[in-house]
This record gives structure tokens, sequence and C-alpha cells, in this order.
């Protein structure tokens, strides 16, 4: 009798391990020491750039050719590091006390600055316009410093870690999930960033990792996800999954911390006053109440996506504009801590390690205005009709869970990019929906009728209403 071959495709991707740090008094000032030359390298170059753009600038205004302009200076990290290098001695003679991947972090921060702004100009980077680095404050500047050489390993205990310059570093909880990838040649760690997030010590390693080839318990499953606010996610199957606001939650015990703080003496920068250590305890709790509504947040976000790539193949969702619906002054804060870009970034990335398929809806898709029992569009339906009611069908449901329906219609109409599922496979796909469009019609005019046709308008043509999506 024979045995059976199981064949397992190994994929390799890049993530990363973030682990909270015990950090002694001794090693917290060496960490800030490391940040701080970070940050003396990253204002260092730019004051030199600055400069030298300027001057060009000035001399073009007084008719100097271009060919006699005072020489540009590289901005790309090796043409920094060699600057930094020949005049480090004058600019910090203590350079020897930090490893020099402190000061390489603020170069090579400044370098994706400067080329990510100069992109943006030339129209090579898409988005919104990125504009010029500015100078790193040491008030306001969250402490970080990055190692990409030297020791970078978890001790045998799984407790500590070694990094260079800084030594044995203990950490809050078991490194364990990262030990065994890397005892059994299975991940390597590319690079350590130390960090100060949420009131604590992190780090974070970059790993090389070999995962082993998934795929969802019910491959050929779509699911649709409408993303609101008095519900977080409704789905295409019906749940209804609650919005917990953790942020109105804690607004009392913030108020509270906030006002408490606004009695103690805070720093003053115009008169040199120092801040008490009241002030200091305050702002400390303050903080850490902040951080509780992240952490709750980031957990339930991660559950939920979690939950989706594991049980589904595919999973549609819709291209939100959220900086626009931040300006809502009435919507604002609770878009804001329902976290809609951070639950499509979560499941951008596992999907593709999961193997499922990640469909983004277009922007401009009506899946909120279109029925999903006939297809009929809407050409306007206001924010606060919470029901959705058809009037060519007479279907009527709730407004989300009929979005729901036709955001998974969607999937129907959406093909793989590249050649194979493979090359599909966690990909963001973009579609609009198909079939009819919304026709705005002048009043007095008679509305569609039961065969689905809307009457010509302005000596346009006829448009068919056909159905969009059948569920």
């Amino acid at each position: 009798m024979s045995a059976a071959v199981v064949m397992v495709v190994v994929v390799r991707v890049v993530q990363a391990y973030r682990f909270a740090l015990d950090l002694t008094p001794v090693q917290q000032r060496a960490v800030l020491a490391h940040a701080g030359a970070a940050r003396v390298a990253h204002n260092w170059a730019l004051a030199r750039v600055k400069a030298v753009m300027d001057q060009r600038a000035a001399e073009r205004s007084y008719g100097v050719p271009d060919d006699e302009l005072t020489p540009t200076v590289g901005w790309t990290l090796p043409a920094l590091r060699r600057a930094w290098n020949a005049s480090k001695e004058g600019v910090a003679p203590w350079w020897r006390e930090c490893s020099k991947e402190a000061f390489n972090t603020g170069l090579d921060a400044l370098s994706r600055g400067l080329k990510a702004w100069a992109d943006s100009r030339s129209g090579k980077r898409a988005g919104r316009p990125v504009g010029f680095p500015r100078f790193k404050s040491r008030r306001r500047t969250t402490p970080s410093v990055r190692f990409t050489t030297g020791t970078i390993r978890v001790e045998p205990d799984r407790k500590h870690v070694v990094l260079p310059r800084l030594g044995r570093l203990k950490l809050h909880e078991s490194a364990r999930k990262l030990a065994r990838r890397l005892d059994n040649d299975t991940a390597r760690i590319m690079s350590a960033t130390v960090r100060r997030d949420r009131t604590r010590w992190h780090v974070s390693f970059t790993v090389e990792v070999d995962r082993a080839e998934r795929t969802p318990a019910r491959p050929g499953s779509t699911v649709g996800v409408d993303l609101g606010i008095t519900h977080l996610a409704v789905l295409s199957t019906g749940e209804l999954v609650p919005n917990p606001r953790h942020l109105d939650e804690a607004q009392r015990r913030l108020r509270i911390l906030g006002r408490r703080l606004s009695r103690r003496q805070g720093p003053d920068r115009r008169t040199g006053q120092r801040p008490s250590n009241r002030w200091q305890r305050a702002r400390a709790r303050l903080g850490r109440a902040h951080a509780r509504v992240a952490n709750l947040r980031s957990d339930g976000l991660h559950q939920l996506t979690t939950r989706l790539i594991r049980e589904h193949g595919i999973i549609v969702v819709e291209d939100l504009h959220v900086a626009g619906m931040l300006r809502n002054r009435r919507l604002a804060r609770r878009v804001a801590d329902a976290g809609f870009a951070e639950l499509r970034r979560q499941l951008a990335y596992k999907t593709e390690w999961n193997g499922g398929r990640l469909v983004v809806a277009d922007r401009w898709c009506p899946s909120s205005k279109t029925c999903s029992g006939c297809g009929a569009v809407k050409t306007k339906l206001a924010l606060s009709e919470r029901t959705y009611h058809c009037s060519a069908c007479g279907l009527t449901l709730n407004r989300d869970l009929n979005a729901a329906y036709n955001l998974a219609a969607l999937a129907a109409d959406c093909d793989t990019a590249g050649s194979g599922p493979v090359a599909g496979r966690g990909a963001n796909h973009k579609t609009r929906l198909g079939g009819q469009v919304a026709v705005k019609r002048q009043p007095g005019t008679a509305p569609a009728d039961q065969t689905g046709t809307v009457p010509p308008q302005g000596g346009t043509t006829q448009q068919t209403l056909t159905r969009a999506s059948e569920r």
C-alpha cells in the first residue's frame, strides 16, 4: 500500500512581530539617546538640503545662468550618508556613543521624504500631494530607531532580545511565536525597530517568513461587507456586527483626566517653566486611557477580519472616502472610532496570506441606492433613511443589508488580475456596478413603469433598467 503524498505550497511573505518591552531607566535613556541621534542627523541633512535649494532659488532670481548655479546635493541615502560621515565630527562629536544605525534611521527617513515630495510634484506619485519634509521636534516627534545590521536575535529563554549597542532587553511577553520560526529556519529577521508607542516601548521585527499556503474554510463563499456606524459591519449573510464604540464608552473618564491635567502646572516654553511631577503623572494617566481605547479597537478589528478571511474565499468591501467622511462634524468622531481604513488594510494582507481574494468596489458604486431584488437605482437616498424601500418591486429591508447584498453580487463581475488564481490572490480589484444607471428626471415627468423603462428626456436615448444583481 503506497502512502499518499501531500503537496505543501510555501509562500514567502514579509511580516512584522511586535512585542512590548520592559526597559530599565538606564535602557530608556540609551534608547532615547539613539532616537535623539536619528533626529539630529535628520535635521542636519534637511538644513543642508534646504540651504542649497534656497541658494539656487535666490541665484535664479538674480539672473544667474543654470550652469553657474550652486551645485546640487544628492538626496539618496548613500549621498546623505557620505555627507554625514564627512561632517559628523563637527556636528555631533559624541557620535561614537550611539550606533551608526541611529544616524542611518534619520537619514533614511529624510531620503524617503524628499523622494516622495519630488515624485508628488512631478506627477510620478499618485494620491494626495506630499509636502516638503519638516524638521523633527524633540517634544512632538515619536522616539524611534531602526537597526538593520549587527547582532539582532531572540534569546533562548524567549523573554529577552539582543540589539546592537542596546544589549539585552527584557520583553513584557514571550516571543515564542517568532522563536519557533527562527529555530525551524522558516524565518529570517531583516530589521528591528524600537519605538515608544501608546505609553510603552515596543520592538518590531521585520521578518521574512515562509508560510504554508492556506485556503479558507469555504473557498467558494462570497460575502459582502458594508461598513457603518450603527453597526460596524453588515454582512450579506445577514449578520449584524455591533459597533463597540470604545471611544464613546471612555469619553467620561477621558474628560475627567483631561480636566485634571489642565489643573496641573504644565510646561511653558515662553517662560521656561518646567512641568511639575503631578502634571507628568496626570499626563501619563491620560495617555494610558487613550492607549486602552486604541488597543481595544485594534483587538476587535483583528478578531473580525481574521474570522472573515478564515471562513470566506471572496470578500467584497467598498472604497470609502474616509477623509471626506471626517469633514462631517456630526459623524467625524464616530467614523474615526470605527477604524474603516484599518479594517480594510487588515483584510488586504490577511486575504493574501490565507488564500482568499479581496474585491474593492468602486467609490461611486451605488450599492446603497440599488435595489438588491430588481436592480432599480434611486437617484437620491438620504442618510436618515435607514430602511430601503423599492418603488419598483416593493422590496423593503434594512439599508445596510441591501448594500451588503449588492456588494456580494459584484464578485461575479470581477475578474482576477493576471493569469490564474494565484496572481489575483489578495489583490484589490476595483469594479463598477454593472447594468442600469440612475437617471435624474425633471419635475413632472412620469416615474419608471413596471416594465422597467425610463422615458427619454431632452432628446437622449431611452435607457433600459436591467437587473444589476440577484440574490
